[in-house]
Order: C-alpha cells, then structure tokens, then sequence
C-alpha cells in the first residue's frame, strides 16, 4: 500500500481532524523501533510493551470521541421524537412530515460519516500492525486483537465491531417509516418488517455496516469459497453502489442456473463413462481421457470467457449455451455413429461452453455490496447442488429402446438430457436475461479523490500482511524522506491499481504465500477428481458395482459439500484459526490417500468408502478455508480485468483435473489390477509436497 498517511489526512473530516488514529507518529515509532534493536539500545519485551500503550491511548481517543459522537447522535432524535409526537397528537398535514422526515435522513448522513470515520480507523490501526509484524517478524497483531477485543473492558470492540449503533439505525428506520405513512395512524416495523428499510439512507448504512463488520459466519464462509473478490470498504457519503442499477434479480438466477447446469453436465457421465468407452471398443480407463477432455477445454475457455465478459454477460452466456447444446449433441450420437472421436469432440465442446469464469464475474461486477455474499453462497450452493444431481439422475437413465435409429440408453440419454435442459435454458435466458449497461471508466464526481484511496486501502488490507507497506522495503526516519516518498508513491497509483494485462503479469503479483495455497488448490482438486473419476472403473472391478450403486455414491458424496460448509463455516471457523484448519485438513486429506491404498487382500467396500469421504469431506473443507484465505492475500489488482484470481483459481482447478484424468488413463496400460494404486501414488506425492509448502510458508499466510 503506497502513502496511506498522505490519503488518510486528505480524506479527514476536518472538524474530526485531531481524533483519528495517529498513523504518521505511529509508523514513526515502528521504524525507530527498528533501528534501535539493530544498534541494541532496547530489548524486544520493551518495544512491545511501549507500542501496546501506544495503540491503547490512540483507540481510547477514537472510542472517547465516537461515544461522545453517539450521544450528539441520541441527543438530536430525542429531540425530533419530541417534535414526531407532537405531529401525530395535532394530526397537522404532510409539510411538517416531510420536514421531519429529512432531519432524521440528516441525522443518518452525520451516521454514515461517523461509519467513514470509524473504517478510517480500523484501516490504519489494521495497517501499523502488519507493518509491526512485517518490520519485526512477530505475531503481534493476532496478541494484540485477541487480548484486547475478548476482554470485558474491550474499547478495541467499539471499532471493530461498531456497538451502538443498531439502536440509532432501528431509530432512524421505525421513524421513518411512521412519517412516511402518517395519516392520523401507522404500522409498526414490528409488526410488518418487510417496512424496516423503507428509506435509501437506511440501505445505505446497512451497506456501510455490512461491510465494515469482520464476522464469520456461515454465509461469509460460504461466500469466500467462491473467492469472488469482496472490496472491503464503503465510500465515505451516501451515494449509491455502482452495481445498484446494474442488478437484476432473474438476471442473477439465471448466471446460477447456468453454474448448476455446468456442474451437473460435467458428473452426470462419471457413473456411465466406463461402459460407454466400452461400447465404443475402448478399455474402460478411457473414461479418464472422456471426463478430462471436457477440462482440457475449459483451460482455454475461462480466458477467453473472461475476455468476453469486459464487453457484455448476454452474448457469451447464449454462446456457451448453445456450444453446450451441440456437444451433448454430439455426445449423444457417439454411440449410433460408433465413433470415439464424436465422443471426445462431444465433451470437448462442453468444455468450450464453460462459463464459470462469467458465472464469478457477473457476481462481482453486476450484484450490489450488499447482496454480492448471498450470491457468492448461492454460487457455491448451485456449484454443490450440481455436482449432487449429476451422478443422481445418471440413476434415472437405466433404459434401452431406439426411436428411428437414434439408441437411447443408460450411455446416452446423460448427452440427450442435457442437450434438452440446454436447449430450455437457452430459450430461458434469451427471454429473461437483460444485458447490464457498461462499467464506467472513471468515478466523476468530487468523490473521485477519496474513491482512488478506498481503492488503496482495500489493497492495503488485502496484501499487508504479504507485501511491504511502502515501495521502498526500507523504511526512513526522516520526515522529509517519507513525505517524498509518498509522493512518488502517489505518481505510482494508477499503475499500480490498474488489472492486469496479461496471464504473465497475474503470476509476477502471486505473492509466496498466494503460490503456495493455488498449490494447495491443486491439491485438493487432484485428488477429487482421482477419486471421482476413476470410481465407476474401481467399484466395478473389486466390487462388481452397478452404475446405479456407483452413482448413489458419488450423489451421497456430492450431499455432504452444504453440510460441511455448514459446520466449518459456523463453529470450526470460530474456534480455531483458519490457518490450523488449513493444516489439519491438509493432513486428513492425506490419511485419507493412504487409506485408500489397497495393500490388504481382499480390497474391502468398509475401507474404500471410509477412505473416499474422508479424502472428499477434507478436501471440501481444505477447499472452503483455502479460498478464503485466497481472497484476503490475492492482490486487489487480481480483483477485476480478465486476467483476475477467480480466473487463476479456476485454470489452477482444471489443470489439475486434466493432469489427474490423463494420469487415470494412462495407469489404465499397467491393468485394472494396479490401477488404483498407481494413482494414489502421485496424488499421495502432491499432497505431501502441499502440506510441505503450507509448514514452510506457515509464517506468511496471516
């Protein structure tokens, strides 16, 4: 982050001016703190000592004057109430109403500078301690806030947690409403709550609450795991989100439609693969090479899907429909044209029709704030939901009959059942999806200034904790030194807050720390997709299973994804660090690799479905953890464009789901008798490399 102290004392309210945290005295301080243990003048114990007092006097200030703030705040609506029930006893006309109406809308806009305020804050009492971390390789931050926020007497709460002022909201909002509908009588709020937010100034401070609080709960992880990059920070006033007129509600359902439609194109097939390669007189391990081509081919299409999504939604949405139409065509016809290569064209189509980098983008460019997190949990809910009825309704297809010469059995009717839902959904999407107009290039308006510094400190936050806090690594003592190089960070601002250009330059802003969890996503996709793919040609060898057996228990597997996210995201996530669940749950995915293992003789049912949920249940859990912990240390220029971090997530995910089907395919040449073991090995090779990286790196990933 480049001169935060230069922006924060541009963007100060004026009269606020002497209460806001003192960032340049503070970062003074660190830097002194440095060089005094390089010339030995001072032990550590006493450095941290001295910098807890001085972090507990600068939010005892802040606090002080936000509950003084807060009493003015009380004050004035106990004043308009006074005036309110003198209004409802005259039963005076709408003038006097609506002069009311406007001081409680004054006394919201005087909220929302206080929210600005306090998030100014919380900014910088956030930045001066990863800066500490950084300069002394300590955990301060994570002593500080936990000692200071649980304690009875927390005053660190009020900043990070905005007590109060939920009752000055509810205040606001039941008045409104009341003068609203004053006609001699009124509904309460409480009665009917759909009346609670009946005022754009009351959105707006639930906006700003929204996004200044820090919670964890099962929404907010759900969310993350579709590593759609969340800004962190409101505009300081209360003019609208960008994307408020850009929403459209059967817009939305229908970009979630599409990603529940995509999961279940690509598991409907696993259970059939096999028999269908087969059928065509290839051996069944093909399956590895028919599951994988569809991701061989999404390689490709996340980035030109991306590309396309800089200049509309509708147009790649209606292609990728339609390409996905003629490869479960094409699918379909493999078996009546006996041909393998259709097969593979067919599903590589599919692949060619993914629109999943579309599906995060639109969430991201085209939801307000304030419903970007439900969305990001239905994303993920659609994604989990689809990957459970693929297998499901592959139990559905237990048929055989011939209509002219077209053959409909338990290997087609998956390609002709999808080409119909395709074919609905096209039609669907043609009718009801409107085209959002076009981002604008630039913010206009006198909000411009603080709008590029609410960009800086959203990247502040997401990468302090990786990258230096100035662009010269070594820090200076000397006023004049630093107020330079402020400058010349400010000269650097549009380059640096740009996207990128290209999928090179995405990789050269990857931290070590980003590196390391992209590889831990690796991880985790390889081994699922080892374990799913490759599950129809396992279960029928060692257990004689039939496709209805495998796909209840690849459907029963794909169940478990919403109530893992469940626990994880509304008790494990609050009791232990995500950086321990992200270690342990690396760990279980191991114990479940060497589960999986067949050294006894008889290879028994009890083990390889023990083995599979614990390998699927952890890496569903590594999965959520690790994308959260994505979307906090991705760089916020990897936010936007088309070279973005959902994006890279996305190529990283396929990529090891092509590697892991051709790895199926070609331990198919060594028989199905070792099959299983010779895929475990390399998977059971990445995991331990993974788990590796994350102890080594274990330092930098908070």
């Amino acid at each position: 982050m480049v001169a935060f102290g230069k922006k924060l004392r541009e963007t100060q309210i004026q009269e606020w001016q002497g209460y806001y945290i003192n960032y340049k005295f503070l970062k003074k301080k660190v830097n002194r703190y440095a060089h005094q243990i390089e010339v030995g003048d001072v032990d550590r114990p006493s450095i941290l000592r001295d910098f807890s007092r001085l972090l507990d006097c600068q939010i005892e200030k802040i606090v002080l004057f936000l509950l003084e703030q807060q009493g003015v705040l009380a004050r004035r609506l106990f004043i308009l109430g006074e005036q309110r029930d003198a209004l409802l006893e005259q039963q005076e006309d709408g003038s006097k109403a609506s002069e009311l109406q406007e001081a409680y809308r004054g006394v919201g806009r005087d909220l929302l500078r206080l929210l600005f305020f306090i998030e100014m804050n919380a900014i910088g009492l956030r930045k001066i301690l990863k800066k500490f971390d950084k300069r002394f390789g300590y955990k301060f931050m994570d002593y500080y806030v936990k000692t200071r926020a649980d304690h009875p007497y927390s005053q660190l709460r009020q900043v990070f947690k905005h007590v109060g002022f939920g009752a000055v909201v509810g205040t606001i909002s039941r008045n409104l409403s009341v003068l609203k509908d004053h006609q001699g009588s009124y509904v309460s709020i409480y009665d009917q709550p759909t009346l609670s937010h009946p005022d754009p100034i009351i959105d707006s401070i639930n906006v700003a609450v929204h996004r200044l609080s820090n919670s964890t709960t099962f929404l907010h992880y759900v969310g993350k795991h579709a590593l759609i990059m969340q800004e962190e920070l409101p505009t300081p006033s209360e003019e609208g989100d960008d994307a408020e007129h850009r929403y459209h509600f059967m817009s939305l359902m229908l970009n979630l439609a599409n990603t529940f439609l995509y999961m279940v194109n690509t598991y409907i097939i696993v259970p059939t693969a096999d028999h269908y390669s087969l059928s065509l007189g290839a051996a069944a391990t093909v399956c590895g090479v028919v599951i994988g081509s569809m991701a061989v081919a999404q390689v490709f299409s996340s980035v030109y899907f991306s590309a396309w999504s800089n200049r509309s939604y509708l147009k790649p949405l209606l292609f990728s429909s339609i390409v996905l139409l003629m490869g479960n065509t094409l699918y379909a016809l493999a078996y009546d044209l006996n041909s393998l290569s259709i097969l593979l064209i067919g599903r590589l189509f599919c692949g060619l029709g993914s629109a999943r980098a579309i599906n995060r983008r639109y969430i991201s460019d085209c939801v307000p704030l304030k419903l970007r997190m439900q969305a990001s949990a239905g994303f993920v809910t659609a994604s989990a939901l689809g990957m459970a009825c693929g297998p499901a309704l592959a139990c559905l297809f237990q048929t055989d009959f011939r209509i002219y010469r077209i053959t409909f059995n338990e290997d087609t009717l998956p390609g002709w059942f999808m080409a119909l839902a395709w074919l609905v959904y096209l039609l669907w999407l043609w009718i009801c999806f409107r085209e959002p107009p076009p981002v604008p290039t630039e913010k206009t308006s006198s909000h411009g200034a603080k709008s590029g510094f609410l960009a800086i400190a959203n990247d502040a936050v997401e990468n302090g904790g990786t990258q230096p806090l100035l662009l010269n690594s070594k820090a200076k003592s000397d006023d004049g030194d630093e107020d330079e190089q402020e400058d010349n960070g400010d000269d650097e601002l549009d380059k640096t807050q740009k996207p990128v250009t290209s999928i090179v330059s995405a990789y050269k802003l990857l931290t070590p720390s980003v590196k390391v969890q992209l590889l831990v996503y690796f991880m985790l996709k390889y081994a699922m997709e080892i374990l799913l793919a490759e599950s129809s040609v396992v279960t029928e060898y060692y257990f004689i299973w039939s496709t209805n057996t495998v796909a209840i228990f690849l459907a029963c597997l794909g169940l478990t994804v919403l109530p893992v996210n469940i626990i994880v995201g509304s008790y494990i996530s609050n009791i232990f660090e995500e950086r321990q669940v992200l270690l342990a749950s690396e760990i279980m995915v191991c114990v479940g690799i060497l589960l999986s293992f067949q050294i006894m003789i008889p290879y028994s049912v009890p083990q390889y479905v023990g083995s599979a949920l614990i390998t699927f249940v952890s890496a569903e859990v590594l999965e959520g953890v690790n994308l959260s912990l994505l979307s906090r240390v991705m760089s916020s220029r990897l936010s936007r464009g088309t070279y973005n971090g959902g994006l890279l997530s996305t190529e990283a995910g396929t990529l090891a789901r092509v590697i892991a089907d051709g790895t199926i395919t070609l331990s198919g040449y060594l028989g199905e008798h070792w099959l299983l073991n010779a895929t475990l090995l390399p998977t059971l090779f990445i995991c331990i490399a993974s788990i590796t990286a994350t102890c080594f790196t274990y330092n930098s990933l908070y």
